[in-house]
């Protein structure tokens, strides 16, 4: 009976061995309960959505060391052609060339800044530089394949539009390694000024040839080749690079904060309105998708508005009216602006009868941007 009272005891206190360090572990566990700091509700985070990337044009450089290209009273800041004009340094119908011996107006599509710098010889030595983050689109090392001369194609990622692209021409050389798909800074050193070109430029009138603008159709290219075009630029040909006044972003980026190529276009006044019979959008208003105004229906017929240079500033579906006026035409224009046309260098439009039409350049405009 002793032996059975003495079991049960020594049982009991087996028992103990693990209650005891559990009873110590709970005494710690309520003491750190009782004192830990009252958190109150878990804070819920909200993410704000990302800010809209800014434009690369927003804080856009000038091209050359030269400072002074919005100031109009400056001399010696753009080089004008052999008549010594001024204003025929500057973008728009600023010249007169001889066509069939008799003399018409030119457009000019860019700017072309002078040498600031020079060597002994006379060539300069003024670097070229981006005017905008961006990336290498085409690089032209051959001098003689081009009115361009030596040329560097730059792209522009735009957030609320699509590509633009500068163009930098008739360079003495380009820097080394520079290639296409290469990331540029607004700033970075592209190459030198020079006077290169397929149509001869004098050394003293070397300068830099500056474009701002838009490409016209992404299938230039194979459009080029069908027609067994050369020389062979791939989609970087200047017909397929349309411009804009680049003193005019130079001026809008330092006037107004929160600056946009997009905006830009919307203050370019059309020179014309034109209806042209398609079957489905332009690719220029799928790249530049908010150049297109209403339904993006397939059309019938589209209307758009275009600036002296042929830039087509924005486009809708013709309404049924637009569209009656075609009759058998592919094209008619609607409406023009003829204090916008001006000088008409361009030659998009010619008038006949009293009447204006595409001219045999503005069917070709037209060719491209609907192929």
């Amino acid at each position: 009976m002793k032996r059975r009272v003495k079991r049960r005891r020594q049982q009991h206190w087996k028992h103990l061995y693990w209650i005891i360090p559990l009873l110590v572990a709970d005494l710690y566990f309520f003491r750190w309960l009782i004192r830990r700091p009252d958190r109150g509700d878990p804070q819920i985070q909200i993410e704000e959505p990302a800010a809209p990337r800014p434009s690369p044009f927003e804080h856009i450089a000038f091209p050359t060391a030269q400072d002074r290209l919005l100031d109009p009273n400056a001399e010696g800041v753009f080089q004008p052609t052999a008549s010594g004009n001024p204003i025929s340094a500057l973008y728009g119908s600023v010249r007169t060339v001889e066509r069939g011996g008799s003399l018409t107006p030119s457009f000019h599509e860019g700017i072309d800044v002078a040498s600031m710098q020079r060597d002994r010889r006379g060539h300069p030595l003024d670097e070229i530089y981006a005017v905008a983050a961006g990336r290498v689109a085409y690089v032209n090392r051959r001098a003689g394949n081009s009115n361009y001369g030596i040329y560097v194609v730059l792209a522009h990622d735009e957030p609320a539009l699509g590509e633009v692209y500068t163009l930098y021409a008739h360079l003495a050389r380009v820097e080394s390694g520079l290639h296409a798909g290469q990331p540029v800074e607004a700033g970075q050193v592209l190459g030198i000024m020079g006077h290169t070109s397929s149509s001869p430029i004098p050394m003293q009138r070397a300068h830099l040839h500056l474009e701002i603008g838009v490409m016209l159709n992404q299938r230039f290219a194979i459009w080029h080749r069908a027609n067994k075009l050369k020389p062979d630029h791939g989609n970087f040909h200047g017909r397929n690079l349309l411009g804009v006044d680049p003193l005019a972003v130079f001026a809008g980026s330092r006037r107004e904060e929160g600056f946009t190529f997009r905006n830009h276009l919307g203050t370019i006044p059309p020179a014309f309105e034109v209806v042209v019979r398609a079957s489905r959008r332009p690719d220029y208003f799928s790249r530049y998708p908010a150049l297109w105004e209403g339904a993006r229906r397939e059309p019938e017929a589209i209307t758009m508005a275009v600036s002296e240079s042929g830039v087509p500033l924005r486009g809708r579906n013709a309404t049924e009216e637009e569209a009656s006026l075609l009759g058998r035409q592919k094209h008619a224009v609607l409406r023009v602006n003829e204090q916008v046309l001006g000088r008409n260098g361009s030659r998009l439009l010619a008038r006949a009868g009293g009447r204006w039409k595409l001219a045999s350049q503005g069917e070709q405009w037209l060719e491209v941007l609907a192929y």
